[in-house]
């Protein structure tokens, strides 16, 4: 794949549009997501993964991967954005969550089918921080390894590890609002049962 890109990349700065049309709808959904998680408003998302991020795409200059790239590129851009507009940021308090009942969050989420649990994610991730969304949509949904994330926020794989726990902790607070509580407590009883 990032060769594949490379061989892009290269025919754009030739001059062939046609190349660049592949690259845009090749990253052009997640770019999106992304930008949504952080701006929070779909026409600024939209601007941002059309226009800024990839009249960027001259400064590539093939030393990490495309998609690393590119996310960076999108991250810092709706930073700045964020930044220019002064936007107050959504700000989530983040209860004393032991890994026990961040697990049975878990284990209540597994219970929901799986459109309606995506569905249910969707929602509480679009409450969180930017930040936190951002991180955890590149981990959980893009699967992307604590080290390439690293590279798009600029920051150590163990910083990541820390903030993505520190995200999680978050979205296990807005969960926890949003699911049924019959549904969390029969999970908190049985698991109280197996561990007896």
């Amino acid at each position: 794949m990032t060769t594949n890109d490379q061989v892009y990349i290269d025919s754009i700065l030739n001059g062939d549009a046609n190349a660049f049309a592949v690259l845009v709808d090749r990253y052009k959904d997640l770019v999106y997501t992304l930008a949504l998680r952080m701006m929070k408003h779909r026409e600024e998302a939209e601007e941002v993964a059309q226009d800024k991020v990839y009249k960027s795409l001259d400064k590539f200059k093939g030393e990490s991967k495309f998609s690393t790239w590119i996310y960076r590129v999108a991250y810092n851009t709706c930073l700045d954005q964020l930044k220019k507009n002064k936007r107050q940021q959504y700000t989530v308090e983040i209860n004393e969550y032991t890994e026990h009942q961040v697990k049975t969050l878990d284990n209540a989420l597994d219970k929901i089918e799986a459109k309606e649990r995506e569905q249910t994610i969707q929602d509480c991730l679009a409450l969180l921080p930017s930040e936190d969304s951002f991180l955890l949509t590149l981990y959980y949904f893009e699967e992307l390894s604590l080290e390439d994330i690293g590279k798009i926020v600029d920051l150590k794989p163990n910083n990541v590890k820390v903030k993505l726990f520190r995200s999680r902790k978050k979205l296990a607070t807005v969960l926890r609002k949003k699911l049924d509580n019959e549904t969390i407590e029969s999970y908190e009883g049985s698991y109280r049962a197996a561990f007896r």
